[in-house]
């Protein structure tokens, strides 16, 4: 009992000085000094320090004459420059109000001449009351199509042990060489659950999102071949596709859209082909004959894949697959009205200089002895 009374006084001391030190610096403006100077006869003393009845007076003026008036709309709360921040700042730009510094920085041809009909202002409670009902004219259907793009649940239990514990994230800031720890740590568990899934040896740090991924799958068939043609899989993703022509143009590499089923690697030419696994209307089928049709004729293999799939189905480096790409919003990232979601790739060890990105490894000291912790 004792030592919970004496951990109370010490909060309550806390609090007050606290108090007393916001209090104070208040006081310097000359106006409040004016104010409590005429209900508390000296600055020495705080309302906190007063008897009830006069600390009520002295709060009750203050709040008044708008010294401590706080607002409840949206708006002054969150627009930080008060009038006379504005003043100073037109003075330093040389303008004389805030009309004249508009039209000097908008152009007189695409500035509105009539005013606008937005209506009164909302405070923060109406604003999220009008938000809902907006929200509530949503039609929410089940999406049986994804095209990549997959709703989540991230348990709770995970995002409070895992997203929102700050023994993940170090104390440093981003620029000191220990920067995260724990994110770095992070990473190099990313890359195994990767290589892991995908059945290729080497994975990195990740990328922006599938359809860059491809995109670099793409080159790195053409790094490795040095060929300018590159097959896509008409099943693939439509984004991805319309991502890797994009990318495709700026390196002068031809790319055509063929059937997986009757594509011929016979010419020579072609650096490798995208496949998607499953392919975008969620058909699973056994690579086994495009893949040894490629390799024959020293083509290689970029599968496009789904991770979460890949724990019930044979992997893409088990097919012989050479480079597997994909999203890692299947792993519980929300959807996000379309990203950003981590992009992933692995391949081979022995492809490990054509790999873009970075790799998170486990260094050893000079006695090659890994770390303890």
């Amino acid at each position: 009992m004792r030592s919970n009374l004496t951990k109370g006084k010490m909060s309550s001391m806390l609090i007050r000085r606290g108090a007393n030190k916001i209090y104070q610096q208040i006081s310097h403006n000359k106006a409040c000094i004016y104010k409590i100077n005429r209900r508390c006869v000296s600055t020495t003393k705080v309302p906190w320090q007063l008897p009830v009845e006069k600390r009520e007076n002295v709060e009750k003026d203050l709040t008044v004459d708008g010294l401590l008036k706080t607002s409840s709309t949206y708006l002054s709360r969150h627009i930080g420059p008060s009038s006379s921040d504005q003043s100073t700042m037109l003075r330093v730009v040389e303008a004389s109000n805030m009309e004249e510094l508009i039209s000097s920085a908008v152009p007189v041809d695409i500035r509105m001449t009539s005013a606008t009909s937005l209506g009164s202002g909302l405070d923060e409670s109406q604003m999220y009351a009008h938000v809902k009902e907006l929200a509530d004219k949503n039609q929410v259907w089940r999406s049986y199509i994804g095209m990549g793009y997959h709703n989540c649940h991230v348990p709770p239990v995970i995002q409070r042990n895992v997203l929102e514990n700050p023994g993940w994230i170090t104390q440093y800031t981003p620029y000191q060489a220990e920067l995260a720890q724990g994110r770095l740590y992070c990473l190099m568990m990313f890359q195994t659950m990767i290589s892991d899934l995908t059945g290729l040896e080497l994975a990195n740090a990740s990328l922006l999102d599938e359809g860059t991924a491809a995109a670099e799958g793409m080159g790195m068939c053409l790094r490795l071949n040095k060929k300018k043609k590159f097959l896509i899989d008409s099943r693939c993703h439509p984004q991805t596709i319309s991502v890797v022509e994009t990318r495709a143009r700026g390196l002068g590499v031809e790319v055509e859209v063929v059937n997986r089923d009757v594509v011929d690697f016979s010419s020579g030419e072609i650096s490798g082909i995208l496949v998607q696994y499953p392919d975008t209307n969620g058909g699973v089928y056994n690579m086994t004959q495009i893949v040894e049709n490629a390799h024959s004729h020293k083509a290689l293999v970029v599968c496009a894949t789904d991770l979460l799939s890949l724990t019930m189905l044979v992997p893409p480096g088990e097919f012989g697959c050479d480079i597997a790409v994909g999203s890692a919003q299947r792993m519980g990232i929300p959807l996000g009205y379309g990203g950003p979601h981590a992009g992933f790739i692995s391949t081979h060890k022995k492809y490990a200089r054509s790999l873009p990105g970075r790799v998170v490894g486990l260094a050893k000291d000079a006695q090659a002895i890994p770390p303890t912790d």
